[in-house]
């Protein structure tokens, strides 16, 4: 169902496929650290925070933890001293890449307009 379709049978946006879509990827951080796990395999967690720069430890926690929840991060952690864990992305996930590519291809076209 296009989104034309579902304008005015339903009563909450978080109903639709779209407002799911949102849930799952909206806010601040989660595209961006879907687009750099994208970049490579796995990626341990001070690195992406180090690539983001401003992101402080709690809220990159927090945004890791919904997008596992969520099914897009896969996390794996080592039983070593000190502690390693590395995340990456999941199947789920990978089919969000073609849209990703679709979002900075539009930013390329518009940034300058």
């Amino acid at each position: 169902m296009s989104m034309a379709e579902y304008k005015g049978k339903v009563r909450n946006i978080q109903d639709t496929p779209f407002g799911y879509t949102v849930s799952v990827i909206g806010g601040k951080w989660k595209m961006v650290i879907l687009y750099l796990l994208a970049e490579g395999q796995t990626v341990r967690f001070n690195d992406l925070q180090r690539q983001i720069g401003a992101i402080t430890y709690r809220t990159l926690s927090s945004q890791l933890k919904e997008l596992e929840a969520d099914g897009l991060v896969n996390r794996k952690e080592y039983p070593q001293i000190p502690p390693k864990v590395e995340y990456s992305l999941t199947a789920k996930a990978e089919t969000l890449l073609p849209i990703m590519e679709e979002l900075c291809e539009w930013g390329v076209k518009n940034q300058n307009n």
